[in-house]
């Protein structure tokens, strides 16, 4: 599949409407802030994740890390083309709700670049509210400068 076609506004929306669906499943009991993402891979495929928060604060896991980590175990992390983002405050019924665009925090931005330098492209980040059409575009260079990665340790990619 071509990388250039796999970014239309099609994609870009399944890839939106997969990490609401996503943050259905978000484990935030205490910042009741569920948050949902969605990884499109190279060839198409789709991998989710949800926050997964801990009584012990600092164990908890966003849902960006959650679903590379999900690409990474598959051995896919060289093949992450996009991820998209949403999130906001839970109503009763656990569901994200609000029209704020909502990003990856910046440890989430060093693990998308992680997977962008592994893959040797820029990753496509598409940060999305949990209600309705606000959608923002950006790569992972734009969001994370001047980033660390595997080949400031000299390893190759």
């Amino acid at each position: 599949m071509n990388e250039t076609s796999v970014l239309d506004d099609m994609m870009r929306d399944r890839l939106v409407a997969a990490a609401r669906a996503a943050a259905r499943n978000a484990h935030a009991p205490y910042s009741r802030f569920g948050v949902g993402a969605a990884v499109l891979l190279a060839d198409g495929g789709v991998v989710t994740g949800a926050n997964f928060e801990n009584a012990s604060y600092g164990l908890s896991l966003c849902a960006e890390t959650v679903a590379l980590a999900t690409a990474s175990g598959a051995g896919r992390l060289r093949d992450v083309v996009a991820v998209a983002v949403i999130g906001g405050a839970m109503d009763a019924g656990g569901v994200p709700r609000g029209a704020a665009v909502v990003g990856p925090c910046g440890r989430c931005r060093q693990v998308i670049n992680e997977a962008a330098q592994m893959g040797g492209r820029d990753v496509t980040i598409w940060c999305a509210a949990a209600e309705g059409d606000a959608v923002e575009r950006y790569t992972v260079s734009e969001l994370l400068p001047h980033a660390f990665g595997p080949a400031d340790l000299g390893i190759g990619v």
